[in-house]
């Protein structure tokens, strides 16, 4: 008796066959396009949308709501906690703010 494929396996492979006639048929369309991939040029093409002012701040948000909910709940652990985390990852962002804002002076 033969194996009868599993309804699963029959929508994966179709799944796989629609993807993979949708890659052919834009490349035919298009065939100097890009991939979509996270190269130099995709990130030329691509402007930064979120503000340096507007990343900070949602860090900031985020972590005074956490803060004021340890406040009220009188945990001085998580507070030092959550005071130092966002420390860190204020400087991480910044870091990684001004390595963006190089490479978009360079592409320019």
């Amino acid at each position: 008796m033969p194996d009868l494929p599993t309804p699963r396996r029959a929508l994966l492979d179709s799944a796989k066959k629609f993807l993979a006639t949708q890659a052919e048929e834009s490349l035919l369309r298009n065939p100097v396009a890009d991939p979509p991939r996270l190269t130099l040029k995709a990130l030329e093409k691509t402007p930064m949308s979120r503000s340096r002012e507007r990343i900070l701040g949602n860090l900031d948000d985020m972590y005074r709501e956490a803060f004021e909910r340890a406040k009220t709940t009188g945990d001085d652990a998580q507070m030092a906690t959550l005071d130092f985390a966002y420390r860190r990852e204020q400087l991480y962002f910044e870091i990684l703010l001004d390595v963006r804002d190089a490479i978009e002076r360079n592409g320019r």
